[in-house]
């Protein structure tokens, strides 16, 4: 029996972009997903700006920011008469650290097409039709043993659980998934088609009135498709009723100034009820549980799938290397220790922007707009309670603990103030200048592809670069010196070379730009930072402090090819 490194069940957002991470990785990996042919579904409205940044890694973020809108100004009426409009981003815009300010409008099926099609240049492709009916360990869990609903049993290293919020993979480990169903809680949606020039198609249309509502946002890349949300029709006991293309067009009669038959199609209709649960674990041996199928929670600020394909980014990297036998098995722990924290703390968000939401729109000109914070953009989720965000101190002590797990943080910018990022933060983006070629490229440019990044500020940073790249080279670990708009360069140095001109890259790692020489030779005031292949930080150090960098590198990659390589950096041994 053929052996699968790696074996996806669910092939949405979040399965794909795994399958992506570890396909480009050069890992064996599989797709399943039981449905015949791909879903053709909208409901989720698109990837915030930290999952667009995640799609940048993977080469696809032009083509979904071409497939797709950015977010629209809400209309919002009352008694079918606008009242207010309101741009949730009018206040915002790109920044240097973070070129995406906002998420982006885009159909589900249409992201999910555009990340089929860059897993099929790897070589790898959906298999649909393919439900999963059992999961054993094999001998010495060294394996997973899955049986198919045909009949046929197939063997992976590991097994990944995308597979939704009914996942059957969470059902068949045993894995409770408590929370709560607020009945009372109830929208119909559905994909519909109005008559042409119907609505101004560059606002997302929301009317709420004391007996319910009705949200209509068009769809990218369609002419007259629309995504269709609202309170649901009840019958005389006040039981909601199942959404019908009829009962839409009584919907939007009763609502809007538009008359019932301006709704001329219907369909890929639900119900929608406000679902709160994550599940207790996100881990069992050999199978992990990813996206819906590890936590729901209620659609306030839009952070369903953005959870699910975050979910995925950090645990590719981390299967990747203990796969290739850089890092131990281990490493595959810190999946859950980082991500349930943030799935709980979304779970908390989403809630309070629900309520805030409930509250706004019994007002008139209240709308969805109250579910959109800083928080939503994702750009501040971070790690900083994770075994893998060391200071440098700490990652010099052998045997180290792992500090406990507190509730998940989030950092905003406020006031102008942008403090440093620390171990476990995103790591900022940054523009800056090929060092080489002289063209125009950004931090998360040299960060993109499956390797670990080590940046280094300042002089006396060259000679642990040329260390890290000498012992690590090969083994994922790529080097990028970041020299100030005049400082001498090394030409002969390894790795990649930058140049911060504007000096944006000091400044969102919290150095202090050079002064311009570029001839002192000290350590002192130059730092080696560590950049997870997630983006986030894993580590900053002073450049003498070669131990540091060593002990956080082996636990990622494994042995260096010469360890006394680090023994001596700036003067330092043990």
């Amino acid at each position: 029996m053929g052996m699968t490194d790696v074996l996806i069940v669910g092939a949405g957002p979040t399965g794909l972009v795994l399958a992506c991470d570890l396909a480009r990785r050069g890992a064996a990996v599989r797709i399943v997903d039981r449905s015949p042919v791909p879903p053709r579904t909208s409901r989720a409205k698109g990837p915030n700006a930290r999952s667009l940044e995640i799609l940048d890694d993977l080469g696809v973020a032009e083509e979904v920011l071409a497939a797709g809108s950015a977010p629209l100004p809400m209309l919002k009426y009352r008694d079918r008469l606008p009242v207010a409009e309101t741009d949730p981003w009018a206040d915002s815009a790109p920044s240097p650290g973070a070129p995406y300010d906002r998420g982006r409008l885009i159909a589900q099926w249409r992201l999910e097409e555009i990340l089929r099609d860059r897993l099929a240049g790897y070589g790898v492709r959906v298999e649909l039709g393919r439900e999963v009916t059992g999961l054993a360990e094999g001998p010495g869990g060294r394996h997973v043993d899955v049986t198919f609903a045909e009949g046929r049993t197939e063997r992976a290293r590991y097994v990944v659980g995308c597979d939704g919020a009914h996942s059957s993979v969470r059902k068949r480990l045993g894995i409770g998934f408590e929370g709560t169903i607020a009945e009372d809680q109830v929208m119909v949606c559905g994909d519909v088609d109005l008559a042409d020039g119907a609505l101004d198609r560059t606002r997302w249309h929301q009317w709420f009135d004391e007996d319910g509502a009705v949200m209509l946002c068009p769809i990218p890349g369609t002419r007259t498709g629309w995504w269709f949300q609202a309170g649901p029709e009840r019958d005389g006991r006040g039981r909601p009723l199942a959404p019908t293309a009829d009962g839409f067009r009584r919907l939007l009669a009763r609502h809007t100034a538009l008359p019932g038959p301006a709704l001329t199609r219907a369909e890929l209709l639900s119900t929608y009820r406000v679902n709160v649960r994550m599940a207790d674990r996100f881990r069992a041996g050999r199978v992990f549980l990813a996206g819906d199928a590890a936590h729901v929670h209620a659609v306030a600020g839009g952070l369903g799938m953005n959870t699910g394909i975050q979910d995925a980014f950090n645990l590719g990297w981390k299967l990747g290397l203990v796969l290739a036998g850089h890092a131990g098995a281990e490493l595959l722990d810190t999946y859950e220790e980082e991500r349930l924290p943030v799935a709980a703390r979304t779970l908390d968000l989403t809630s309070e922007r629900l309520r805030a939401t409930l509250e706004a729109i019994r007002r008139p000109g209240g709308g969805l707009d109250a579910a959109i914070t800083p928080d939503t953009t994702g750009l501040g989720v971070g790690y900083r309670w994770s075994s893998l965000a060391r200071g440098h101190s700490e990652a010099r002590k052998a045997g180290d603990s792992s500090p406990e797990a507190p509730d998940a943080e989030v950092r905003t910018e406020r006031d102008g103030e942008r403090p440093a990022p620390g171990p476990g933060d995103r790591a900022p983006d940054a523009p800056c200048v090929d060092a080489v070629t002289g063209s125009r490229t950004r931090l998360h440019r040299v960060f993109a592809g499956p390797r670990t990044t080590v940046l280094g500020f300042g002089p006396g940073s060259a000679a642990a670069l040329r260390e890290v790249a000498a012992a690590y080279g090969d083994a994922g670990v790529r080097t990028c010196r970041v020299y100030g708009a005049h400082e001498d360069r090394d030409t002969s140095a390894p790795g990649e070379a930058v140049v911060d001109d504007e000096g944006h890259a000091a400044a969102a790692y919290g150095r202090r730009a050079s002064d311009g020489t570029g001839t002192g030779t000290g350590t002192g005031t130059s730092t080696v930072v560590v950049v997870r292949p997630d983006h986030h930080l894993g580590l900053s150090a002073p450049a003498a402090d070669a131990r540091s960098v060593h002990a956080y590198l082996h636990r990622l990659h494994g042995a260096a090819r010469s360890a006394e390589r680090f023994s001596g950096i700036g003067g330092r041994r043990r």
